[in-house]
């Protein structure tokens, strides 16, 4: 249904006790785990030529910049997913098509990306009624991150769950490998986290910088949350592998590792 390249993104994710994530899940879902924590996760990034139904990119409007906060779920079988608290994004036709057809909290702002060297500043403010803003400033490593399980957990996801009139949709995706490096954080003045319901967060160092130049992603429409298929059922407790689909998306990974 949905094509988009993920450009320059940085992964910023900071443990959270469960208990903080569990009331911003929609019905259904509950916190992913990690090394005893949640997770709540700032990743600012450009969002290039997106294209619907296998149709060419949209000029302009396909092509903008993008921060989002982002939570980790579990739903009653066992397969994991994100869970976006807020969405930033530079175009106004973005956002209203996103409330509209997807159901995301997609948020209007004046959002710019700009990059020196292995430096890389982002900044959003929401538009309307003094919103919150955020600016970023990360610098890459040539350190390239391999068989590290807390990346795989944190950005090998294949669904994406999304709560609408007191129910619970979940969206599948694909994608090809992260190429992921490590990365440091060199400025966050945020204020995003705090309007997603998570204040204090942004007043301590993350746990996790990573960078990635990016990836192609393609999503399927939403549908409900059904039983997974049989032979493919994922049990609580399992290693999901790099790659490997857990439990029933509708979509195959493009390659055998993310």
């Amino acid at each position: 249904m949905l094509q988009q390249f993920w450009a320059d993104l940085t992964f910023l994710h900071w443990r959270v006790d469960a208990a903080v994530v569990a009331p911003l899940l929609p019905p259904g879902i509950v916190p992913d785990i990690f090394d005893g924590s949640s997770w709540v996760g700032l990743i600012p990034f450009r969002m290039v030529g997106s294209a619907f139904f296998g149709g060419p990119a949209v000029p302009y409007f396909g092509t903008f910049t993008e921060v989002n906060v982002r939570l980790y779920g579990v739903d009653e079988f066992g397969r994991r997913g994100v869970v976006f608290a807020s969405l930033e994004a530079s175009r106004l036709a973005a956002v209203v098509a996103a409330r509209a057809v997807f159901g995301l909290p997609y948020f209007w702002a004046s959002a710019d990306f700009g990059s020196e060297g292995q430096e890389y500043r982002y900044a959003s403010k929401r538009i309307g009624g003094g919103g919150p803003s955020t600016r970023i400033v990360s610098r890459a490593s040539g350190v390239r991150v391999v068989d590290d399980p807390l990346a795989d957990f944190l950005t090998a996801r294949w669904r994406l769950f999304v709560g609408r009139g007191g129910k619970t949709a979940v969206q599948a995706n694909r994608h090809g490998a992260w190429p992921l490096v490590r990365a440091e954080l060199v400025e966050l003045d945020d204020a995003l986290l705090a309007a997603a319901g998570l204040p204090g967060i942004a007043d301590r160092a993350p746990d996790s910088v990573l960078f990635s130049p990016g990836v192609l992603t393609q999503f399927s429409g939403a549908r409900p949350i059904t039983a997974p298929e049989r032979g493919r059922f994922w049990l609580p407790g399992a290693v999901a592998r790099p790659g490997n689909i857990v439990g029933d998306t509708g979509l195959e990974p493009m390659t055998s590792s993310v």
